[in-house]
C-alpha cells in the first residue's frame, strides 16, 4: 500500500519576467505524510521557488498545489486553516525579534489570555529542541545553530502538520548540525510531522531524508530514496551533486583500466582501493587531505587525477607511488561507437 499523501502538485509552473529558464516548469510531485522529503539541486535550480509554491506563499503561473487533496489557497488571499498547518522556517530569521529573549520570540503569537497555556506550550517547544536553558538569552546574541533551533521551536509550537525548512543547516556549525538533524528526525517520529526541506548540499541529507527530489533548471530529474540515488544514479548531475567524485572522459578512464562504453565515467572516492595483488605502483600521490578519521588522497597518472579515500592515515606521503584497483564506477553520456 502506498503512503498517504499530504501535499501534491499537478504540473505547476512559475517563471519570472517571462523567462522559462527561471523558477520551475511543469512539476508534478507527491509528498508522503509523516516523512522527511528533501529537495536538492544546484544554486538557482528552483528549490526555494518550489518550496514557496508548496507553502502557498507564491502563486503558480499554471497548475495546482493540493493539501489533503484540496487546492491550497494563497496566503496573500487571506488566512485559511491550512496555512496554520504548514509552518515555514526561512534563512533570514525575518519573523524573529533580535533584541528580545528566546522565550518572547517562541511564545509570540500564542493566545495571551491563558498564561498557563502559554507557559506549557512554550516550555514544551523549547524542551523539544533542547534549548530551554536559553530562554532568557537575547535571540540576536545566539550562535547560528542556536538561532535555527529557536526558529524551529517557534514554528512547531502550534503542532503544524507540515514543517518546511529552507537551507536549515546553512549557518549551523558541523558539531551542531548532526544533533539538529537527530532532533528533526525525532520530531517526525514522535509527532508525525511531515518535513520538507531544501538544500544545495545534499550530502548532509543522506542520513536523514526518506525521499530525495533532485531538481535541475526548474525540473525534477530524479527522485527516490537516498540509498537508491547514491548507489544507482541515472544522471551525471545526480551523481555529482550527491558526492564528491572523479569525473573522467572515456580516454581518461582507460588510464584507470576501465573500458567505458559511454562518454563519461564517474568514480566515487570510496570505490578505489589502494594496493592489492598485482596493482602496479603507477600513480603518484599529489596531495594528502586531512578529513578527520580518514584522508583523501589526490593521485595522478598521465595527467589523470583521482580522489581516493584512505583510512590508513599517514601511510602515504606526497610523492609516494601507489597502485590502485577501481571497485565500482558509473557511466553516463553518449554511447561510444
Amino acid at each position: 500500500m502506498s503512503a498517504e499523501l499530504i501535499l501534491e502538485t499537478i504540473s505547476i509552473t512559475k517563471n519570472f519576467f517571462g523567462d522559462k529558464s527561471t523558477g520551475v516548469n511543469n512539476i508534478t510531485i507527491f509528498i508522503p505524510k509523516g516523512k522527511i522529503t528533501a529537495i536538492v539541486g544546484e544554486s538557482g535550480s528552483g528549490k526555494t521557488t518550489l518550496l514557496k509554491l508548496l507553502s502557498g506563499t507564491m502563486k503558480p503561473d499554471s497548475g495546482d498545489v493540493f493539501f489533503h487533496s484540496q487546492v491550497l489557497k494563497q496566503r496573500s488571499e487571506g488566512f485559511a486553516p491550512e496555512h496554520a498547518a504548514i509552518a515555514i522556517v526561512t534563512q533570514d530569521n525575518r519573523d524573529m525579534d533580535m533584541g528580545e529573549s528566546v522565550w518572547y520570540n517562541v511564545s509570540a503569537g500564542l493566545p495571551t489570555g491563558d498564561i498557563n497555556y502559554q507557559v506549557q506550550k512554550t516550555t514544551q517547544a523549547l524542551n523539544l529542541l533542547g534549548i530551554y536553558g536559553l530562554k532568557e538569552q537575547s535571540f540576536g546574541k545566539l550562535s547560528g545553530g542556536e538561532k535555527q533551533r529557536v526558529t524551529i521551536a517557534k514554528a512547531l509550537i502550534n503542532r503544524p502538520e507540515v514543517l518546511m525548512l529552507d537551507e536549515p543547516f546553512n549557518q549551523v556549525d558541523a558539531n551542531y548540525r548532526e544533533a539538529l538533524q537527530h532532533d528533526i528526525r525525532q520530531i517526525v517520529k514522535e509527532w508525525g510531522v511531515t518535513v520538507i526541506l531544501v538544500s544545495h548540499d545534499p550530502a548532509e541529507l543522506l542520513s536523514m531524508a526518506d525521499e530525495l527530489i533532485v531538481i535541475k533548471e526548474g525540473e525534477i530529474v530524479e527522485h527516490g530514496t537516498p540509498e537508491k540515488l547514491y548507489h544507482s544514479p541515472k544522471l551525471l548531475y545526480t551523481a555529482k551533486i550527491l558526492v564528491a567524485c572523479s569525473e573522467l572522459t572515456a580516454a581518461e578512464a582507460a588510464v584507470c583500466g576501465i573500458k567505458s562504453k559511454r562518454g563519461t565515467v564517474v568514480i566515487y572516492a570510496e570505490n578505489i582501493s589502494i594496493g592489492g595483488i598485482g596493482a602496479a605502483k603507477k600513480w603518484t600521490v599529489k596531495q594528502v587531505l586531512f578529513k578527520g578519521f580518514f584522508e583523501e588522497l589526490v593521485i595522478e597518472r598521465d595527467e589523470v587525477s583521482l580522489r581516493v579515500r584512505n583510512y590508513n592515515r599517514a601511510k602515504y606521503k606526497v610523492g609516494s607511488k601507489v597502485g590502485i584497483k577501481v571497485d565500482k564506477y558509473y557511466e553516463f553520456g553518449k554511447w561510444l561507437s
